[in-house]
């Protein structure tokens, strides 16, 4: 199975919070505020990579066993078979996950965070508040879903 691509975040990186893309009604980054969303998005990337890892873990475990089944009637290779994809759909999940957490911490390292990958205009500070991983406006988000 592929391993996470995992970045280790930069911490060390200074933030410069007043020069992040924000809506005309919304003040400007504080060093305190774009700290907690860092701080999240960090730990977001940690969680997920030991997650990742678990179950990665689990599925080769899973795989093993499925050699085995011997003797095995249809119910039993059903249910592994049932439990082997979904372990591959969590994994999935949490590799999509990371890579949209490590992607945000990228757009805050490079300045281009709060800026709406489609469209270019602000995401919104609260929108990124609430969804630190978010690379669309709402605009762009709602047509994105539509469609």
């Amino acid at each position: 199975m592929k391993k996470a691509a995992t970045k280790t975040t930069t911490a060390n990186k200074p933030a410069t919070p007043r020069k992040l893309k924000v809506r005309d009604d919304e003040s400007p980054w504080t060093p305190e505020e774009l700290a907690d969303v860092r701080a999240e998005l960090e730990g977001d990337v940690e969680r997920l990579t030991t997650e990742l890892n678990g179950f990665e873990n689990d599925i080769a475990g899973l795989i093993k066993d499925s050699g085995d089944g011997a003797g095995d009637d249809e119910a039993d290779a059903g249910a592994k078979t049932f439990e082997r994809e979904h372990e591959y759909s969590l994994a999935q999940n949490s590799r999509d996950l990371l890579e949209q957490s490590v992607h945000a911490l990228e757009r805050i390292d490079d300045g281009t965070y709060g800026v709406c990958e489609n469209c270019g205009n602000a995401i919104g500070k609260l929108r990124l508040q609430a969804f630190p991983r978010a690379t669309l406006c709402l605009t762009c988000k709602a047509q994105q879903e539509r469609r």
